[in-house]
């Protein structure tokens, strides 16, 4: 199987029948409904592609999943690629409107979707798509023992589309190849293999989201378990994990932060622990440090974009000085930091992140003018890079620490702000739990930072905590307001939304 692994291009159904042949009655797929083996996981992931085939499916065309993250959800995921589709797992929390739009966009023929959803769109919602309830895969899928015909995909083709977390308007649809996957994947699951790890590995971010193939993809390749929580709950994810001797976990920022706070998290056993990963949002190096303290195993940040660029890795159980980075470029990727002008700023300067990898999507589903505009173009080698939408600085280790999204930035007086120093000054304060800062219309300076804080019980009053921050500021950064909330809004994998933070501040500020 590490021979397999090792080439430079290879085949995931080709991978995961070999394991299913060499370890068929081991445990593949896990959640709360019941558990399959690699034989029958192999069985249904064959039936399901030979139906679909049978039923219209052609080369590169994407099949729709709407739904909860299970494992009926998971096989279809990997029947799409064994027929030579497209997995284009849709987001839940999407409007009626947008989940339309994305599927259309797609070129979808096939929906496959859960009773929940179901019921919520109505049987008018894609009327025109053979619609397949994913609780009665049984039922839709070809008889017992039938293989799907061989399929060879290129390495250019599409493996997965997607679709981009945007909150007004239809998502992008992010096209991922097969050679792009396999370098991504098939290269974590030979380290997984050459140090012995027997990968027992918990899921439970949702499988539309990019966040989740880590935990998903390359488990499986190492011949692993991959267990699928339908939603995260601090309770039944210990008990999972404690159960199952995870050894394996992706996690994002706040649920780690849920899993510190939880009451019972040191009732549990987690000594199986070896690789803990996270991603999507900021990690405080407060909160890197707390987990590092109280959870076992090594922690993995890994810095990206789902469209791809730069990856950054920072494996912080072993640089416990540079929690407040995301790490160093991985093997394999290059960044570039440039000035507004795209020119390269000086050594240790913030400027926008630019990034280069052999772990690139292939574009945007339809849309090769917002596909153009996410690149620079070198302009000596005519080579596309991906510009990460971050600000960013590099230490004299070569460790980048990120100073705020550039969409972010705020421009007061002519003078940049950016929020992540506001923020930290914020978080300096006792009374406050979690802090964000986004800029707001003024007549006076164009813009103007304004705050919001989650703050402890007894806490001070907000504008006591607003005088006593801006007393540490410069005059050109101090926050023209402060407004205290219950929970900061977040998308379905912990992204602070400040799109809504801003429509907030503006409306208070009226």
């Amino acid at each position: 199987m590490q021979e397999m692994l090792s080439a430079e291009y290879g085949s995931f159904a080709g991978v995961l029948a070999k394991w299913a042949e060499h370890q068929p009655d081991q445990p593949a797929l896990r959640d709360d409904a019941g558990e399959l083996s690699w034989a029958a996981m192999h069985d249904q992931i064959e039936r399901l592609a030979a139906r679909l085939i049978e039923t219209g499916l052609e080369r590169g065309q994407p099949v729709a999943i709407i739904g909860t993250s299970s494992i009926n959800y998971a096989l279809v995921f990997l029947a799409a690629v064994r027929a030579g589709g497209v997995a284009a797992p849709l987001t839940t929390s999407a409007s009626p409107e947008q989940l339309a739009g994305m599927a259309a966009d797609s070129g979808a023929r096939h929906l496959f979707i859960d009773a929940g959803k179901a019921a919520e769109l109505g049987p008018q919602f894609m009327a025109d798509l053979i619609r397949v309830p994913l609780e009665d895969l049984g039922g839709w899928m070809a008889p017992a023992g039938t293989h799907a015909p061989a399929i060879d995909p290129a390495p250019g083709d599409p493996f997965n589309i997607i679709y981009s977390s945007g909150t007004t308007g239809i998502p992008k649809g992010i096209v991922h190849s097969h050679q792009m996957r396999w370098r991504q994947f098939g290269a974590t699951a030979l380290s997984y293999l050459g140090s012995g790890l027997e990968v027992r590995s918990l899921a439970s971010t949702p499988l539309y989201s990019n966040t989740t193939m880590v935990a998903f993809l390359p488990p499986l390749l190492a011949g692993g378990t991959v267990r699928i929580m339908g939603k995260f709950d601090c309770a039944r994810w210990l008990g999972h994990a404690s159960r199952d001797r995870t050894n394996v976990t992706m996690l994002v920022p706040v649920q780690y932060q849920r899993l510190m706070d939880h009451p019972g998290f040191d009732d549990y056993d987690l000594s199986a622990l070896a690789l803990k990963y996270c991603t999507s949002a900021p990690f405080s190096a407060e909160l890197k440090r707390e987990v590092l303290g109280r959870m076992p195993g090594g922690l993995i940040e890994i810095y990206s974009m789902t469209e791809g660029g730069v990856v950054c890795l920072l494996e912080a159980h072993k640089f416990p000085d540079k929690l407040h980075t995301v790490g160093r470029p991985s093997p394999g990727s290059e960044m570039k930091v440039l000035d507004d002008d795209d020119n390269p700023v000086a050594p240790g300067e913030a400027g926008n992140l630019i990034g280069l990898s052999q772990t690139m999507m292939s574009g945007y589903q339809n849309q090769p003018g917002k596909t153009r505009e996410g690149y620079w173009k070198d302009p000596e080698t005519g080579i596309n890079w991906q510009r990460m939408g971050d600000i960013g600085r590099v230490d004299e280790d070569g460790f980048v620490e990120l100073v705020g999204r550039a969409k972010d930035m705020i421009i007061s007086g002519g003078f940049n702000i950016y929020p992540s120093d506001l923020e930290a000054e914020l978080d300096r304060e006792e009374d406050v739990l979690e802090a964000a800062v986004v800029g707001i219309a003024s007549k006076q300076w164009g813009e103007t930072p304004a705050g919001f804080i989650v703050l402890a019980v007894g806490a001070r009053d907000p504008q006591e905590v607003l005088a006593a921050v801006n007393a540490r500021l410069g005059k050109t950064q101090r926050l023209s307001a402060l407004y205290a909330i219950d929970e900061m809004p977040r998308s379905h994998i912990g992204k602070l939304l400040k799109t809504e933070l801003r429509e907030i501040a503006e409306r208070l500020a009226r």
